[in-house]
């Protein structure tokens, strides 16, 4: 009886990190920006199908990130005014830090901003920044870039994103 006692204590301390470490860290709410266009090319070469390829790629990164469970999305409903007043006066990519108080009204942990850089009209690259709002230090950088200006172009690049993301565990930072 008493080696049973031991042998079942031995196995429980044996175990016990094993169970501690598969737990998850809850994940940090992360309020995401939609992403925004830096083309040096307008107005000389217009490009008119900029506005639904953002918002696709906007829609498809949250998907994404909900479903991988990267992070914890936060609704953007609640400062979605503040988010449009400010943009209309200001870049949300480099405004000193009004993203960060936008997120923190939101009752987040982090911000992503995303922006598509439009280097010609076949060469492009996505990025993604993930900022902590305590002190605006970006914890997370993720780049790709493009050949080709297409809907499969853009969707393939988020794909890729988050894959990597997935791949190196670079969630929840």
């Amino acid at each position: 009886m008493m080696r049973r006692r031991v042998l079942g204590a031995v196995v429980a301390l044996a175990t016990w990190p094993r169970l501690v470490r598969s737990q998850p860290a809850p994940l940090k709410k992360l309020l995401m920006l939609d992403f925004e266009l830096i083309d040096e090319q307008a107005p000389e070469v217009p490009f008119p199908e900029a506005p639904a390829r953002l918002a696709m790629i906007s829609q498809r990164l949250r998907e994404a990130f909900a479903r991988e469970r990267l992070y914890a999305l936060v609704d953007r409903a609640p400062v979605q005014a503040l988010i449009e007043s400010t943009g209309k006066t200001q870049n949300l990519l480099s405004c000193n830090g009004c993203e960060l108080e936008i997120a923190r009204k939101a009752g987040a942990d982090r911000i992503l901003v995303g922006w598509v850089q439009k280097v010609s009209n076949l060469i492009l690259n996505i990025n993604i920044e993930v900022r902590e709002l305590a002190d605006g230090i970006n914890v997370l950088n993720k780049s790709v870039d493009l050949r080709g200006n297409t809907d499969q172009s853009w969707q393939r690049g988020i794909d890729y994103l988050v894959r990597d993301m997935v791949e190196k565990q670079q969630g929840n930072r």
